[in-house]
Protein backbone atom coordinates (compact mmCIF):
# COMPACT_ATOMS: atom_id res chain seq x y z
CA UNK A 1 0.00 0.00 0.00
CA UNK A 2 1.50 3.25 -1.21
CA UNK A 3 1.49 5.60 1.99
CA UNK A 4 2.47 9.22 2.07
CA UNK A 5 2.90 10.75 5.51
CA UNK A 6 3.93 14.54 6.22
CA UNK A 7 5.07 15.63 9.57
CA UNK A 8 6.97 18.95 10.58
CA UNK A 9 4.00 21.51 10.71
CA UNK A 10 3.67 23.73 13.95
CA UNK A 11 3.51 27.41 14.51
CA UNK A 12 5.87 30.14 13.60
CA UNK A 13 6.53 33.33 13.79
CA UNK A 14 6.52 35.35 10.65
CA UNK A 15 9.76 35.16 9.28
CA UNK A 16 10.64 32.25 10.64
CA UNK A 17 11.53 28.90 9.26
CA UNK A 18 10.25 25.39 8.98
CA UNK A 19 11.01 21.88 7.29
CA UNK A 20 8.48 19.84 6.35
CA UNK A 21 9.09 15.75 5.71
CA UNK A 22 7.13 13.25 3.57
CA UNK A 23 8.13 9.84 4.33
CA UNK A 24 7.45 7.22 1.42
CA UNK A 25 6.28 3.57 1.32
CA UNK A 26 4.81 1.36 -0.39
CA UNK A 27 6.32 2.30 -3.81
CA UNK A 28 6.89 0.35 -6.75
CA UNK A 29 7.28 3.17 -9.20
CA UNK A 30 10.19 3.40 -10.64
CA UNK A 31 9.94 6.81 -11.94
CA UNK A 32 7.73 9.34 -10.48
CA UNK A 33 7.57 13.08 -9.28
CA UNK A 34 6.81 14.33 -5.83
CA UNK A 35 5.46 17.85 -5.21
CA UNK A 36 4.15 19.82 -2.05
CA UNK A 37 0.85 21.19 -2.44
CA UNK A 38 -1.02 23.85 0.53
CA UNK A 39 -4.64 24.73 1.44
CA UNK A 40 -5.45 27.70 2.76
CA UNK A 41 -9.15 27.98 4.15
CA UNK A 42 -10.96 29.82 1.85
CA UNK A 43 -8.84 29.14 -1.13
CA UNK A 44 -7.72 26.68 -3.90
CA UNK A 45 -5.39 24.41 -3.41
CA UNK A 46 -2.16 25.78 -4.42
CA UNK A 47 0.72 23.89 -6.09
CA UNK A 48 4.36 24.92 -5.15
CA UNK A 49 7.10 22.72 -6.32
CA UNK A 50 7.74 19.33 -7.69
CA UNK A 51 10.67 16.89 -7.52
CA UNK A 52 11.46 14.37 -10.42
CA UNK A 53 12.76 10.99 -9.31
CA UNK A 54 14.88 10.15 -12.21
CA UNK A 55 16.55 13.24 -12.38
CA UNK A 56 16.57 15.34 -9.42
CA UNK A 57 15.15 18.58 -10.98
CA UNK A 58 12.84 20.57 -9.96
CA UNK A 59 9.79 22.30 -10.99
CA UNK A 60 8.15 25.49 -9.27
CA UNK A 61 4.38 25.62 -9.28
CA UNK A 62 4.05 28.86 -7.72
CA UNK A 63 6.35 32.18 -8.09
CA UNK A 64 5.77 33.35 -4.65
CA UNK A 65 7.39 30.56 -2.66
CA UNK A 66 10.58 30.31 -5.49
CA UNK A 67 14.01 31.52 -3.50
CA UNK A 68 12.18 30.81 0.19
CA UNK A 69 11.08 27.28 -0.40
CA UNK A 70 13.19 24.59 -1.13
CA UNK A 71 12.42 20.93 -1.91
CA UNK A 72 14.99 18.23 -1.43
CA UNK A 73 14.92 14.16 -1.26
CA UNK A 74 16.66 11.55 0.70
CA UNK A 75 16.03 8.11 -1.12
CA UNK A 76 17.97 6.24 1.88
CA UNK A 77 15.51 7.62 3.68
CA UNK A 78 12.59 7.23 1.45
CA UNK A 79 11.70 10.84 2.37
CA UNK A 80 10.74 14.48 0.79
CA UNK A 81 11.49 17.59 2.50
CA UNK A 82 10.37 21.00 2.23
CA UNK A 83 11.97 23.89 3.30
CA UNK A 84 10.54 26.83 4.29
CA UNK A 85 11.77 29.84 5.22
CA UNK A 86 10.94 33.44 5.55
CA UNK A 87 7.43 32.66 6.17
CA UNK A 88 4.20 34.79 5.89
CA UNK A 89 1.43 34.66 7.84
CA UNK A 90 -0.73 34.80 4.81
CA UNK A 91 1.27 31.45 4.52
CA UNK A 92 -0.96 29.53 6.85
CA UNK A 93 -2.50 26.18 5.35
CA UNK A 94 -2.27 22.61 5.38
CA UNK A 95 0.50 21.65 3.47
CA UNK A 96 0.37 18.37 1.64
CA UNK A 97 2.66 15.86 -0.55
CA UNK A 98 1.45 13.83 -3.26
CA UNK A 99 3.04 11.85 -6.37
CA UNK A 100 2.54 11.91 -9.53
CA UNK A 101 2.83 7.83 -10.34
CA UNK A 102 2.55 7.84 -13.40
CA UNK A 103 4.58 10.74 -15.35
CA UNK A 104 0.70 12.28 -16.27
CA UNK A 105 1.14 15.35 -14.72
CA UNK A 106 -2.04 14.33 -12.21
CA UNK A 107 -1.24 13.34 -8.58
CA UNK A 108 -2.46 10.47 -8.02
CA UNK A 109 -1.47 9.68 -4.47
CA UNK A 110 -2.05 12.13 -1.21
CA UNK A 111 -0.71 12.46 2.29
CA UNK A 112 -3.13 13.53 5.04
CA UNK A 113 -1.20 17.08 5.17
CA UNK A 114 -0.02 18.66 8.14
CA UNK A 115 -0.52 22.11 9.70
CA UNK A 116 1.55 25.05 9.19
CA UNK A 117 0.39 28.30 11.74
CA UNK A 118 2.37 31.37 10.96
CA UNK A 119 1.69 34.19 13.53
CA UNK A 120 2.35 38.13 13.01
Amino acid sequence: EVQLVESGGGLVQAGGSLRLSCALSGFTFRNYVIGWFRKAPGREREGLVSISSRTGSTYYASSSVKGRFTISSDSAKNTVYLQMNSLKPEETAVYYCAVDSLGSHEFDYWGQGTQVTVSS
